[in-house]
């Protein structure tokens, strides 16, 4: 522990007390690297909102361009008649009623992600209590209730991420591995911030983007200068 201590204390050291662009703060987190695994880099933003009001939530999902590095594990709860076309996506478990009597019985989770079908949610509605603290319920806000269920697969296995406000008004959001090449961090994290900030609510007064931050799993965070890709949106 103490040398992990020194470590990410040299690792803050490097990093200055200052906002930086993405294409700086991105070889920056490589070059600052210790850690013996390969890290998930996310992008954290503090928006203005009040996450208290339901008309200043802000919710949504966005497909990486570059994906996040690894295959999600998803299972589909679809009618029969759908059953061939979830398989033929790729979804690693596929079922109807059985499924969700498994996850009811065995609280089992062994997935990283769920669809279903509108045809199913009266069955996979019971579920919350299972999924829910997961971050694993579908919802049609995020495209996981859906009669698509070929796309809704393709788009989770292409990098297809979900991004909502905490209760702090934190949006925390994984945009790929430290060991991708700069470039496509870069790309990945400028499609999240982007769509955060298209997801701006109406009812969201003031300055909306409060603080942007980009880290590593052990690393140090940097702050992001948005102002570009906020221009941008306005465009």
């Amino acid at each position: 522990m103490k040398k992990a201590g020194k470590n990410i204390n040299k690792a803050r050291a490097a990093v200055e007390k200052r906002p930086y662009q993405l294409k700086d703060a991105v070889p920056l987190l490589q070059k600052v690297k210790f850690a013996k695994f390969d890290e998930t880099v996310e992008v954290t933003l503090r928006l203005g909102v009040d996450p208290k009001h339901a008309d200043q939530m802000v919710r949504g999902t966005v497909v990486l361009p570059h994906g996040l590095g690894k295959t999600k594990r998803v299972l589909a709860i679809v009618g029969a008649d759908k059953f061939q076309d979830a398989k033929n996506a790729g979804a690693e478990f596929v079922g109807g009623d059985d499924m969700v009597e498994k996850i009811q019985k065995e609280s089992w989770t062994d997935f990283d992600a769920v669809i279903a079908t509108v045809d199913m949610m009266k069955s996979v509605g019971g579920l919350g209590k299972v999924l829910g603290p997961k971050g694993l319920m579908p919802n049609p806000k995020t495209g996981t209730v859906t009669t698509d269920v070929t796309r809704a697969i393709q788009e989770i296995k292409a990098g297809k991420v979900e991004f909502r406000t905490d209760k702090t008004a934190l949006v925390h959001v994984p945009v790929g591995k430290s060991s991708f090449t700069a470039d496509k961090l870069v790309e990945n994290a400028s499609t999240v911030i982007s769509s955060v900030i298209k997801a701006k609510p109406a009812a969201a007064k003031g300055k909306y983007i409060k603080g942007a931050t980009l880290s590593s799993s052990m690393g140090p965070g940097i702050a992001i200068d948005t102002s570009a890709l906020e221009a941008a949106a306005k465009t």
